[in-house]
Formats: structure tokens, C-alpha cells, sequence
């Protein structure tokens, strides 16, 4: 019992971290939509499961792809407009490289180093953000989760209690230095927390604001669906400076 006491006091505690880590959404910021819609759009992350349905939907979109990518034989696409680039977050070198002639930023970033600390989405992040502010490239639109700043506590009481503290801890502290990094950031950014991701088709039915997601139960939403609602992001000021659930 005292051990069951302890580790819902850890748990909550966490909780109750990532709550005040993590960016406060607040309220849309005001500002003109784009003048036209970004054509050129560099995809962070193309590998994962969120980052090829990303390239996969702006290639059916018109967009002209480039993908920023450690190993290619993982991207499993190949279009006339889809340039790959060999090269890794980390390295401030190939993320400004692969930035050139961009318009816009999708990022995907994720990784499976759960159980020891790291700051890969943030100093991976960061290095986006200064090759942006290089290149003066308009928007970024980036992916993070349900369960961090406002959200704290909407994925539900498995993840609350379960699954963040026991498995991604570190993960998900990495996540709030992710998502401050953005906020303090000048580019016109949009963060999208997306519930629990699951590999279902594509429907085309979202939730999304500030209030998205359940204190209870798990909410949870396809990468397909996640991926429509960030190529979205790019040419709406709806979440301009926000950070929506979606679900």
C-alpha cells in the first residue's frame, strides 16, 4: 500500500510538472492569413508514422516536399516533387540545408529513447527554429501531445497514471522544453496536441480547440487525421500562437 501511495503521489506530482513545464495556450493571436497558400514545405519527422502520412497528403495536396530524414529506405515514398535529404535534427548544418527555399515547417520530430533523459525534441527544435529565423521562413506547424501545459491530465487516467510515468517520463518532460522553445519563438507557429495515435484510416471528423480530450478515458485519433489538420495549420490563423487538442 505504501509503495501504491507513493507512486500515485509521483504520478500526480508528474502530472502536475508537465502541467506547469508545458505552454499555456491562452487565446488565438490576431493576424493576417498569408497572402497565399505556402507551395514548399519542409516535413521534420517523415519517417514516423504522423511524418509519412505528412508527405504523403501534401504530395496529394500540390505541395512541393522536401524531407528531412536520417534514413531514407524508411520514407517509403518517391514523387517527381519529394526531395529527400539525408541528415539528422541534431546537426545544425543539414536542418539549415534542408530549409533553403522553404516556406513552411512541418514537424513530426518523435523518437523511442523513452527510458533515460533526453532533450532531442528540444535541442532538435531549436535547431529548427534558428534555421527558420535564417531563411525568414513563414510558419511552423509542429506535433507534441494531449497530457502537457493546459492539457495536463487529457489523455486520460491511464496515461496520467500509467503510462507517462512509467514509460515516458523523460519523454514527455522533453516534450514541455519542445513546446516552451516554440512559444518563445517569433515565427508564426502552431503546436497540435493530438491525443492517443492510433494507424486508423482517415475520417475526416476532428475535435480540436483547448477543451479536447478526457480526464477519465483515453481520447485517441488516427495519424491520418493529424496530418490533415497540420497541412491545415499552414495557411489558417485559427490556432495561430495556440496550442489545440485534437482528437
Amino acid at each position: 500500500m505504501t509503495l501504491f501511495l507513493l507512486f500515485l503521489l509521483y504520478a500526480v506530482g508528474l502530472s502536475i510538472g508537465l502541467a506547469r513545464l508545458g505552454h499555456r495556450a491562452g487565446v488565438p493571436s490576431s493576424g493576417e492569413v498569408p497572402p497565399q497558400n505556402p507551395t514548399r514545405v519542409l516535413i521534420v519527422g517523415a519517417t514516423g508514422g504522423t511524418g509519412r502520412q505528412l508527405v504523403a497528403q501534401a504530395l496529394e495536396l500540390g505541395f512541393t516536399v522536401t524531407a528531412l530524414v536520417r534514413n531514407p529506405s524508411r520514407l517509403l515514398a518517391d514523387h517527381p516533387r519529394l526531395t529527400v535529404v539525408v541528415g539528422d535534427v541534431l546537426d545544425p548544418t543539414s536542418v539549415e540545408a534542408a530549409m533553403r527555399g522553404q516556406e513552411a515547417v512541418l514537424s513530426a520530430l518523435g523518437h523511442k529513447r523513452y527510458f533515460h533523459p533526453t532533450r532531442i525534441l528540444s535541442e532538435g527544435t531549436s535547431n529548427i527554429l534558428r534555421a527558420v529565423e535564417i531563411h525568414r521562413v513563414r510558419r511552423l506547424v509542429c506535433e507534441t501531445s494531449l497530457g502537457i501545459g493546459d492539457s495536463a491530465g487529457r489523455l486520460g487516467l491511464y496515461y496520467t497514471l500509467l503510462v507517462i510515468p512509467l514509460i515516458l517520463p523523460f519523454y514527455f518532460l522533453d516534450k514541455t522544453r519542445q513546446e516552451r522553445i516554440i512559444a518563445g519563438s517569433k515565427v508564426d507557429w502552431v503546436i497540435v496536441r493530438p491525443g492517443a495515435l492510433t494507424n486508423g484510416t482517415k475520417r475526416g471528423r476532428l475535435r480540436h480547440g483547448s477543451s479536447v480530450g478526457s480526464f477519465l478515458g483515453t481520447v485517441r485519433v488516427s495519424r491520418a487525421d493529424v496530418a490533415e489538420f497540420m497541412l491545415d495549420q499552414l495557411a489558417s490563423n485559427e490556432y495561430l500562437r495556440t496550442a489545440p487538442g485534437v482528437a
